[in-house]
C-alpha cells in the first residue's frame, strides 16, 4: 500500500462539482480582486471565530508582517516566539524590523512555555507571538496575564489551528490581532495563497485594510506607506465554500488522531495528548499527528519501504538556522526545542485518509515495535 502524507486531489474528486461550479462564477462575474466573494468570506470567517473583523490577505506570511506593521512595531524592537515553528513566523518579524527573540517549549504540547517568557522581556520587548503549533492551542491565559502585566501586544500566529478551541473560545481571539494561513495543506486551505488578520479592534483593522492596498483610502490617494496583499477573489470564492466543511473536516482530523493514540498507546511512541472534554470547550484540530520516537531514523525508513509518506515538522529550530545567525544562538539555548526536534515525526492525518489506510499505518508501526 501506498500512502501519501498528504493528498489534496481527493479533497477535490469528492468536491468537484461545487469547485467547478464557484470557479465558473468567478470568471463570469469578471470581478478577481476586492470584490464581493472576499467581503463575503471575511464576514463568514469573522462570525465563525465571533470576532469583529476580518481582513483577507496574500498569505499567512504577510497576514504576520501586515499585523506587526498596524502595531507600529518594527525596527529596535523585540518580538518574544518560539523556534520550533516555521520559517514564515520568523522571517515575518524579520521583515518588518523586529528581532525574534526565543522562548523554549513545553515538552508535552510543544508550545511556548508560558512561564519563561517573562525572564526575556525588557525595553525593547513589545509583542508575544505564541504559535498554536500543529493545531494544538497555546496556554492563552498565561500569555495574556503576562502580555498585560508588562503592556505587550499579542499576535496569534494561527497558521496551524483553524477551529481549535481554548477554555471555550476559538485561537486567534485571545490577543489584540492574529494572523492566519491558507496555505492548500491546512485543515481550512485555498487552492493557492491565502491568508487572513482578524482582530476586535476597529482601528487596528482599518489600518490592516489600508495596509493591504498600498495605503489606499481612495483610489490611487495613499494615506499611509502601504504593500500589495491581496486575496483574491477565486481563493475567497472557494475557502467560503470550504468554511463550511470545516467542523466537519476538524472533526475526521480528530477522529483519526483518537485512533492512532488507540491503536499505538503500547509501543514507546510518545503521542499527542488528546485534550478532549465532554464539553469540547479545549482541543487541537490536529493539523499535523507528530509522534517522538528514540528511534526516529530507523522508524522513517522503516515507514518509507512499507510506502507510508512521514514528514519531518521542524527538522532544525529556526534559532540554529544559518540564515538566523546573525541572532547569536547557539545549540544549547533551547534545550527542550533542540530535544524534540531530534525526536518529532510527522504521520499522515488528513480528512480524506481511509480506514484502511489508518489500520495499515498503525499495523506497520507496531509491527516496527514488536
Amino acid at each position: 500500500m501506498k500512502i501519501p502524507f498528504g493528498d489534496l486531489s481527493r479533497q477535490y474528486k469528492k468536491y468537484k462539482n461545487e469547485f467547478d461550479s464557484i470557479i465558473t462564477s468567478v470568471f463570469e462575474k469578471g470581478s478577481f480582486i476586492l470584490g464581493e466573494n472576499l467581503s463575503d468570506f471575511e464576514k463568514n470567517f469573522a462570525g465563525y471565530l465571533e470576532i469583529k473583523n476580518a481582513i483577507g490577505v496574500a498569505n499567512g506570511t504577510e497576514a504576520i508582517f501586515l499585523a506587526l506593521k498596524a502595531l507600529d512595531i518594527g525596527e529596535g524592537d523585540e518580538v518574544i516566539t518560539v523556534a520550533n515553528t516555521a520559517v514564515p513566523t520568523i522571517s515575518a518579524i524579520d521583515g518588518a524590523g523586529a528581532k525574534p527573540v526565543f522562548v523554549d517549549i513545553l515538552e508535552n504540547s510543544y508550545n511556548i512555555n508560558p512561564h519563561l517568557i517573562e525572564d526575556k522581556i525588557n525595553q525593547k520587548t513589545k509583542a508575544i507571538i505564541p504559535v498554536h503549533l500543529y493545531g494544538n492551542p497555546c496556554e492563552m491565559d498565561s500569555i495574556m496575564q503576562t502580555a498585560n502585566k508588562y503592556g505587550l501586544k499579542v499576535i496569534e500566529d494561527c497558521a496551524q489551528a483553524h477551529g481549535a478551541k481554548y477554555k471555550g473560545k476559538k485561537v486567534g481571539t485571545f490577543g489584540d490581532i492574529a494572523a492566519f494561513s491558507f496555505y492548500p495543506s491546512k485543515n481550512l486551505g485555498a487552492n493557492g495563497d491565502g491568508g487572513m488578520v482578524v482582530t476586535d479592534d476597529d482601528e487596528l483593522a482599518e489600518k490592516v485594510r489600508l495596509l493591504r492596498n498600498y495605503g489606499f483610502k481612495d483610489r490611487y490617494n495613499s494615506t499611509l506607506r502601504g504593500y500589495n496583499s491581496r486575496l483574491d477573489e477565486i481563493q475567497a470564492a472557494l475557502l467560503n465554500f470550504k468554511l463550511t466543511r470545516l467542523d466537519e473536516w476538524n472533526m475526521a482530523r480528530i477522529k483519526i488522531a483518537q485512533k492512532y493514540i488507540n491503536g499505538l498507546k503500547d509501543t514507546p511512541l510518545i503521542l499527542p495528548e488528546l485534550n478532549l472534554n465532554n464539553n469540547f470547550d479545549n482541543f487541537s484540530v490536529f493539523h499535523l499527528f507528530v509522534i517522538r520516537s528514540k528511534e526516529r531514523s530507523k522508524l522513517i525508513g522503516y515507514l518509507l519501504k512499507e510506502g507510508i509518506a512521514v514528514l519531518i515538522h521542524y527538522p532544525v529550530p529556526i534559532h540554529l538556522q544559518p540564515a538566523y545567525n546573525f541572532l547569536g544562538y547557539r545549540a544549547g539555548d533551547l534545550p527542550v526545542t533542540e530535544k524534540i526536534s531530534q525526536e518529532i515525526l510527522s504521520i499522515p492525518v488528513y480528512p480524506e485518509l481511509e480506514d484502511k489506510e489508518i489500520d495499515y499505518i498503525i499495523d506497520r508501526i507496531k509491527k516496527f515495535y514488536s
